[in-house]
């Protein structure tokens, strides 16, 4: 029987990390979730003259969706709700300053296996879950962010 390694079996999607460049240091925060880790081409639709059955399709653009980011409502001493504030929450008296993030899923011993970094990233919407008495949940708050582009590391 061969050894088997950590890279022969798909990494489990519940251990993650992600880490933020905030106030001039790294912030490591705990999620509940992260999503809309993706790239897109946009493409245009080109029909080809004399050729009515034909079609090409051609890229123009790598779009990227927001990255979503879901956690426990923090206390207003964290660095990330300090810069959530800092953009949404001032009408633009001061600049927007975007931040780099990385994005780890680990492996069992909190070795990263994969890494996504994504650049220039700043909040754009920032909203907290209802609040409902008939069940028993954790306030979730829901951070989503722009960024220029994402980059796989790992």
């Amino acid at each position: 029987m061969l050894g088997v390694t950590n890279n022969e079996y798909p990494p489990v999607g519940f251990y993650f990390k992600v880490v933020l460049a905030v106030s001039g240091g790294l912030c490591d925060t705990s999620f509940k979730s992260v999503s809309g880790i993706s790239s897109e081409i946009e493409t245009e639709e080109v029909t080809e003259g004399g050729e009515n059955g034909f079609k090409l399709l051609l890229p123009k653009k790598v779009k990227h969706p927001r990255l979503v980011l879901k956690r426990g409502i923090a206390d207003i001493t964290s660095p990330l709700v300090i810069w959530c504030k800092s953009v949404l929450e001032t009408e633009f008296i001061t600049a927007i300053i975007p931040m780099p993030l990385l994005t780890y899923l680990m492996d069992e011993k909190g070795i990263p296996l994969r890494a996504w970094s994504f650049s220039n990233a700043y909040p754009v919407k920032w909203e907290v879950d209802a609040f409902d008495s008939m069940k028993n949940n954790v306030a979730i708050e829901t951070i989503e962010l722009a960024y220029n582009s994402v980059n796989r590391l790992l």
